[in-house]
């Protein structure tokens, strides 16, 4: 299993334990793209243009409805 599979699957199982920074690399493995931040707030850009608007929590974890948002835009984008 490579890294990007094993990435993946923790989001999917374990997204309450994916750090901040393990989202952002998620992101730019499957085509996202980092558009501007302001403060926290980061902007990111699916391949066909949806926008993905994350921030981080004050332990450095990801937002989980966050996690599932770009669940959700993945399985649109696949289709």
């Amino acid at each position: 299993m490579t890294k990007r599979e094993k990435l993946w699957q923790k989001a999917k199982n374990s997204p309450e334990n994916l750090t901040f920074d393990e989202f952002e690399t998620l992101l730019t493995q499957n085509g996202w793209e980092f558009s501007r931040q302001k403060g926290s707030h980061r902007l990111w850009y699916s391949p066909n243009g949806q926008p993905l608007p994350i921030q981080p929590r004050k332990d450095g974890k990801a937002k989980l409805y966050q996690i599932q948002q770009f669940f959700e835009y993945q399985e649109v984008e696949e289709e």
